[in-house]
């Protein structure tokens, strides 16, 4: 049996979701068997700990352990490139109907293994772990065929066999329209994409089902098709949704319930209204406005008026956001989206855990798992303001 008392400590518990901090400075975890036992003032805790092995903080910041709700980072190659020509000017859209974008990525991606799979995400989730990260959610979608789409979700499902993190998957094999079915989006997801999916979710390889909803990938029909087939294997839907258009797809997500819409930066009042009535969440991603100089901005003070919950992610992929900083894209959160700190944290706890279908993690909590992250700060606003700056102490990742 593990016990471990963290004492003198300021906790960031955010136990009222996202209405404030919840802090306590002179706070306290016990933590047993990788859950957390008790949390509160050191006052309350009398000497009902003083038998446990403890760990005195001298007033470090404990946070629950971060989530990167939203990312790609199973992949080969990279399209740096690309990058020398959108600043030359090509559009994002431009270079994925020349045949580069997204299918630059899965032509590498086929062609590696397995295992230069796993060796090139690992560069990636350590970058994360080492910023307090302790859940990852990673995609599938530089497959775009059975065999690759499989092989891209089994090396997702090795990662925590090989680092101390969860991750949660996501199959999209509906991210695009590959060559050999050009001009035939139906036909794709009728003999590539529902296979595989079917085959994942055998192979019990995927826990929620994703696609792009845009006018260079997949229309909303095309995509209830796909959600459907989730719906008869039991399994939860997220959408890319409304970021170069309005398609209606946030609203599409929301009507079977989806757990997140991620993206919005054109999403309009009927669809902010549709995921507040569905429970789904809003997934930002400012490291693709960034890193694509959007100047179209999710409607974030619409989103606040109707308390829409906002998660925070980093979209780690090759092409639209490399950015494996959860730190910095807190920081983007607020500097570009204008959230405030306070937001952008619960964007990567409370509500990341909520954009992922995860009842057990977000917050500090008596019950929940003892994922914790300990930083050299005195107070949580600090982890958005820092740019390039990692304060990190130490993880606890609760088995």
């Amino acid at each position: 049996m593990s016990k471990t008392f963290y004492s003198n400590a300021t906790l960031t518990t955010l136990q009222s979701g996202v209405a404030e901090y919840g802090l306590i400075t002179n706070g306290g975890i016990a933590v047993e068997n990788g859950r957390i036992a008790w949390c509160g003032d050191l006052n309350d805790a009398a000497n009902k700990f003083k038998d446990w092995p403890a760990l005195n903080l001298e007033g470090r910041l404990v946070t629950p352990g971060l989530i990167d709700c939203h990312t790609h980072l199973v992949y080969a190659g990279n399209r740096a490139k690309e990058f020398e020509q959108r600043l030359q000017g090509a559009s994002y859209q431009e270079l994925n109907r020349a045949g580069g974008g997204i299918m630059s990525t899965v032509r590498a991606t086929r062609e590696a293994t397995e295992d230069d799979l796993v060796s090139n995400a690992l560069r990636h989730v350590d970058s994360l772990i080492a910023e307090g990260v302790t859940t990852i959610e990673i995609k599938s979608g530089y497959g775009l065929d059975i065999e690759t789409e499989l092989k891209m979700l089994r090396a997702a499902r090795s990662i925590p066999k090989l680092r101390e993190v969860q991750v949660r998957t996501s199959f999209l094999g509906a991210h695009t329209i590959p060559p050999e079915y050009s001009g035939k989006p139906e036909l794709y997801l009728s003999d590539i994409c529902m296979p595989a999916l079917q085959a994942a979710n055998e192979a019990g390889l995927v826990d929620a089902v994703d696609g792009f909803c845009e006018s260079i990938a997949f229309n909303t029909d095309q995509i209830e098709n796909l959600f459907i087939k989730a719906r008869e294997l039991g399994l939860p839907v997220k959408l890319h949704a409304e970021q170069l258009s309005n398609m209606g797809a946030a609203k599409l997500a929301a009507s079977y319930a989806g757990l997140s819409a991620d993206h919005l930066e054109y999403l309009d009042s009927a669809g902010i209204k549709a995921m507040v009535e569905a429970g789904t969440v809003a997934v930002l991603l400012p490291g693709a406005c960034y890193s694509l100089r959007e100047t179209k901005l999710p409607p974030i003070d619409e989103m606040r008026k109707h308390s829409l919950p906002m998660a925070v992610a980093t979209d780690c992929n090759p092409g639209s956001s490399p950015l494996s900083s959860i730190l910095l894209a807190m920081n983007m959160a607020c500097t570009l989206f204008r959230l405030t700190p306070q937001e952008a944290l619960a964007g990567v706890t409370y509500q990341a855990a909520r954009a992922l279908g995860l009842s057990d993690r977000g917050m500090i909590k008596p019950g929940l798992r003892a994922d914790l992250a300990i930083w050299n700060a005195e107070h949580p606003a600090e982890l958005s303001y820092r740019i390039g700056f990692n304060p990190l102490y130490r993880r606890v990742f609760g088995n």
